[in-house]
């Protein structure tokens, strides 16, 4: 989406006087003016500590106010400090006055991979090396639940050692913005690359549509111009609709990103990068096949025996995360979930058991009351595993915790909603966050 130039003062900016230079915040050096569009402009900037390059958005607060957009904003820092990831522009803090708000941003200053498309058309190889940085940082973003929902060459940028930087979060979506039907309904990004399911207003899903996207771009990349093209608009649409373009037949259809992934020509050269945005515990122990005199011996344990005792602050804190924000900007290292129930710890190794087995997971023992459960078949991240754990809060009161200890994040939440708590649910008193548990109940 085009933004136009605006005014831009530099009132009520923390600046530091009696000299040329521009300190915002005692932190930050302002420097050159590298673009700027309705309601922003992007400076150079310099940490004044560590001498950092860094970009610095300044946006205007009450033009955003004005026209409504500071949902749109809020969003978007919430987005980016959520997908940390070698192939996304990291988001190094957010400050604020009463009229201005600065995103303080990692410097790329290789500039858009559109201006190198300008030039020309790529030859396969470096084509292949940037679709594959750019599905890399996609299915990142996917897997935390974000669609961008405008990818395109302008909002890709390059680095110093020319790898990919997915860029302007500014019309992504999470799950929470999809209707009751789950899916978005929100017509936005650029037209040349936008699906055609997001032009019929009928609702569309955010993660195929981004798909779409990446595949107008790799042809972008590989023929030097756009699949559809046309001076008036409506032909050009009519276009996307029926597909209608020339290009050779591998690249004739939609596919997935595992598709994409498992592609010979995709994987020639390439190398998955770590993400570091959260911490993922790595695999305790390997599964191994229980035997039945270990599990009998397990169960004689358990029998004669009390599970160990919930930190009573820990457990009120787990129970109020309905206060807790800092979700949406700090790092988590475990993805847990909490219940407590008013029955045995037996009882609920047993029902742990029965989820266990109707959900195909194999389940070993690692102590008395806790169990490790593994699922059959491969996920986005390997195999999903999760541990579950008992705790006695008050003799008639129990703790289980549930934390994901291998696989991916978003197939490890479906399971817990789909499966887990459907299985369990005649034996929970109250789930994290739901309901609080009464004082005056003992």
């Amino acid at each position: 989406m085009e933004e136009k130039p605006t005014k831009h003062t530099q009132e009520n900016t923390p600046v530091s006087h009696g000299s040329a230079r521009n300190i915002i915040f005692d932190k930050y050096e302002m420097g050159k003016l590298l673009g700027q569009g309705t309601f922003a402009k992007v400076y150079h900037g310099r940490n004044l500590r560590t001498s950092e390059s860094v970009a610095i958005k300044v946006i205007n607060k009450d033009q955003v106010k004005k026209e409504g957009l500071m949902e749109q904003i809020t969003r978007e820092i919430a987005v980016m400090r959520l997908v940390r990831h070698p192939h996304v522009v990291e988001i190094k803090e957010v400050m604020a006055t009463k009229q201005k708000i600065y995103f303080v941003m990692e410097y790329i200053k290789g500039g858009e991979l559109f201006a190198k498309v300008a030039r020309g058309r790529l030859k396969e190889d470096a084509a292949r090396k940037y679709f594959q940085q750019l599905i890399s940082a996609v299915d990142f973003c996917h897997s935390r639940g974000v669609s961008h929902r405008d990818l395109k060459p302008e909002n890709l940028l390059l680095d110093e050692n020319e790898n990919l930087k997915v860029s302007d979060f500014g019309l992504s979506a999470l799950p929470e913005h999809h209707r009751n039907d789950g899916l978005l309904h929100t017509q936005c990004g650029t037209p040349a690359y936008v699906a055609p399911e997001v032009l019929r207003k009928k609702g569309y899903d955010g993660a195929k549509s981004d798909i779409w996207s990446c595949g107008v771009i790799l042809y972008v990349l590989l023929a030097g111009y756009l699949p559809f093209q046309d001076e008036n608009l409506m032909k050009m649409y009519s276009k996307v609709f029926k597909s209608e373009f020339e290009f050779p037949p591998w690249f004739s259809k939609r596919i997935t990103i595992p598709g994409i992934m498992k592609n010979p020509w995709f994987c020639k050269g390439f190398n998955r990068p770590i993400a570091f945005s959260i911490s993922e515990p790595a695999n305790e122990t390997p599964f191994e096949q229980e035997d039945e005199a270990q599990r009998k011996e397990l169960e004689l344990k358990r029998s004669k025996s009390s599970p160990p005792f919930y930190n009573a602050f820990a457990f009120i804190s787990s129970m109020s995360s309905g206060f807790d924000l800092s979700n949406l900007f700090e790092n988590r290292t475990r993805s847990g979930s909490l219940f407590t129930s008013k029955y045995s710890a037996s009882a609920i190794m047993s029902k742990l058991e029965a989820l266990a087995k109707k959900t195909n997971f194999k389940m070993v023992f690692h102590k008395d009351f806790k169990v490790r459960m593994q699922g059959a078949s491969e996920g986005r991240k390997g195999k999903l595993s999760v541990t579950a754990e008992v705790f006695e809060v008050a003799p008639e009161v129990a703790v289980v915790e549930f934390s994901k200890t291998a696989g991916d994040t978003l197939e490890y939440r479906k399971f817990c909603e789909e499966d887990v708590r459907p299985a369990l649910q005649d034996i929970v008193w109250s789930w994290q966050g739901e309901n609080s548990v009464s004082g005056t109940e003992t």
